[in-house]
């Protein structure tokens, strides 16, 4: 994910770094190693299962230890965001190779930000590199719905290439900024992502639960799925599957993780041994969560 994630709550792998780090370069990081992709799953609320999962920017520095988006993105240029957009993409792309081989066919998502849409030939780049297995489902591209609507004529110059070579278009933090519906509306995207902050206390809140609605409602209308991001409480989690939210992501279900560790939690989950097998059902993530 290239804009700072909504990861909050506990989590299986440390986060937080001890003091405030000086601005990280991320020549600096790509040239010694630094950057990883660590990957959060998102479930399928209504079949209980894993769907997927988001590709998140981390940076393990060497003395200021791991740092996370908002860290070190602030401090990014256009072409330094669209540098590392590259890195996650083709990251991504290759990480999906080895989640196949193992047996899980999962729909990636990176999150880019608008300016990457220009700057980087990601229509090209996935092209070249995207996986050759006839089960690749393609990628989701999310970016920031403030960001695509400045951007719409932008975003729908490069929907149609782009859906060409399997890509398709994600609205993140969906309600969070100015969207303009008329617009929104000639734009194809695949899904709507409900910003955390209009998801968390949504089972309580009631303006919380009618916004979710909406936007779920606006989803499908749409035709299009709708994802609920930062979900960290059960009774939250409860009530977007009553509203008929499609998809769920956040710490209560799963934090974000390294690629060896989330494939590990997908072998333990579904018992399929470390040897290269036959493709096997999508994993049952937190079923009992979401009953």
């Amino acid at each position: 994910m290239i804009a700072s994630d909504h990861s909050s709550g506990p989590r299986s792998f440390s986060t937080t770094p001890a003091v405030v780090p000086a601005p990280v370069s991320i020549e600096d990081a790509l040239r010694n190693g630094w950057l990883e992709i660590w990957y959060q799953p998102k479930i399928d609320l209504k079949r209980k299962c894993l769907a997927g999962a988001e590709a998140l920017a981390r940076i393990r520095h060497p003395h200021d230890g791991l740092l996370l988006p908002e860290n070190f993105l602030p401090h990014l240029d256009d072409e330094n965001l669209a540098k590392l957009t590259e890195h996650a993409l083709l990251t991504a792309l290759r990480d999906w190779d080895s989640f196949a081989e193992a047996g899980f066919s999962l729909h990636l998502a990176i999150n880019v930000p608008a300016s990457a849409l220009a700057k980087t030939p990601i229509a090209a780049l996935v092209t070249q590199n995207r996986p050759r297995s006839e089960s690749w489902p393609g990628l989701i591209l999310e970016v920031t719905e403030d960001q695509i609507v400045r951007n719409i004529s932008l975003a729908k110059e490069h929907a149609g290439e782009l859906k060409a070579c399997g890509v398709t278009l994600s609205i993140d933090d969906f309600g969070a900024g100015y969207s303009s519906f008329s617009s929104l509306r000639h734009l194809p995207f695949a899904e709507i992502k409900l910003d955390t902050s209009f998801v968390k206390a949504c089972a309580i809140d009631a303006t919380n639960a009618a916004i979710c609605q909406t936007a779920i409602d606006l989803a499908h209308r749409f035709g299009s799925v709708a994802v609920a991001e930062g979900v960290e409480h059960m009774t939250d989690l409860q009530a977007l599957v009553v509203m008929g939210c499609d998809f769920g992501q956040g710490v209560m279900v799963a934090p974000p993780m390294p690629k060896d560790p989330f494939l590990e939690l997908l072998r333990q989950r579904t018992n399929v041994p470390h040897a290269q097998g036959q493709p096997v059902s999508p994993m049952p993530v937190a079923a009992d969560r979401v009953a």
